[in-house]
């Protein structure tokens, strides 16, 4: 999970481009204190140099509040570095950027404090798929970053563009598919759920997930290339080496701007739509300032701008913003997404991973 946003992410900070001057654009008025301040946890290289060099100082102008940004370390080793933290009253930041697999299990140890949605301003302006609830319906974070994973092609290989994910089971593309190396970054569990067996709800049972693996595995001899390094595959998907995939909507997008023969499609299941979440450490003793801080990131010029700049879908309802149907397509779609199984990830981790080992990429 956080190697796939700390991956995708980090290549579109450096996109990250005139995002200081979003700091007043619709931050309503503060009242001001002398030394506040808030750590933030964000995830390394170049998102948290985009972050400090754009985000950060517009937050300041408006606010008055100062960040000190922590760059947090790959995989969930900062989901346990805050839980050992937080068992003695420590917080290594106040607010994190986490993944939802991560919100789950900091969920199980009560690690996230509530988030109160009647100090945000904005808390209507968010898609319901952006707000993480414990099961009991208190807030435990609130969506920071989301972008997509789409069906990409090779135009000079696929003149016309696919229609839907089963083209990756289609005999006609043996050999020539690039996915994702692990069952908790590919999510193709979930694209065979809503392709082939009326959606992600098929997946609630061991019977299900059986079934998903078994019509997953036939698209093995379709497949060229399981990957880790993204570089290896966007290199090959422009080649042509290996035409179709899974691959980064907004990259895929910047590749083709840049000339090379690639296109990005929704399928009509709807792209794979992945996010992360700010989450307040349980030690944290800057609540207040947490909450402006969420609240201005969940602003609709600043959800636009961050689109536009970093390359970020919209964590907000669309006809909230002001982007134009080529900037909301560059990072979005309106067709309704497949939202991955996170539950599944930290109840059954072990065992899928066994299976994926297996029956698909071992």
């Amino acid at each position: 999970m956080r190697k796939l946003l700390n991956s995708a992410v980090s290549r579109r900070a450096v996109l990250g481009a005139g995002l200081a001057t979003a700091g007043m654009l619709a931050m309503p008025s503060v009242l001001r204190a002398q030394d506040r301040s808030i750590k933030v946890g964000v995830y390394g290289g170049y998102f948290k140099d985009s972050f400090d060099k754009h985000v950060f100082p517009a937050f300041t102008e408006a606010t008055g509040i100062a960040v000190e940004s922590v760059a947090e370390p790959t995989g969930e080793a900062w989901l346990v570095q805050l839980e050992q933290a937080a068992r003695a009253g420590q917080a290594p930041a106040d607010l994190s950027m986490m993944s939802q697999v991560a919100m789950l299990k900091g969920q199980s140890t009560e690690l996230w404090t509530p988030i109160d949605t009647a100090k945000l301003e904005n808390a209507d302006n968010l898609l319901d798929q952006f707000v993480n609830k414990y099961p009991d319906g208190r807030i435990a974070g609130i969506g920071a970053v989301a972008w997509y994973i789409t069906l990409v092609t090779n135009t000079d290989a696929y003149p016309e563009a696919p229609e839907s994910w089963a083209a990756l089971w289609d005999p006609a593309n043996a050999d020539k598919l690039g996915l994702l190396a692990l069952v908790s970054n590919s999510f193709l569990l979930e694209v065979t759920a809503k392709t082939h067996m009326g959606g992600t709800n098929a997946l609630d049972t061991e019977e299900g997930l059986v079934a998903a693996f078994e019509k997953l595995a036939e698209v093995k001899p379709n497949v060229r290339l399981w990957y880790r390094d993204e570089a290896q595959f966007e290199q090959a998907l422009k080649s042509g080496e290996i035409p179709m995939g899974q691959y980064y909507h907004d990259v895929t997008g910047l590749a083709a701007a840049d000339g090379n023969p690639v296109r990005s499609t929704f399928p009509k299941e709807g792209g794979i739509l992945d996010s992360g979440c700010w989450a307040l450490s349980r030690a944290s003793e800057k609540g207040e300032e947490a909450h402006v801080f969420i609240d201005y990131m969940s602003q609709p010029d600043i959800q636009a701008l961050m689109s536009r700049k970093v390359g970020t879908a919209p964590t907000v309802a669309r006809d909230l913003l002001d982007l134009s149907d080529e900037e909301f397509g560059a990072v979005s779609s309106d067709i309704d997404p497949i939202i991955p199984r996170y539950d599944l990830y930290t109840s059954k981790a072990d065992w899928l991973n066994q299976k994926w080992t297996e029956m698909i990429a071992g």
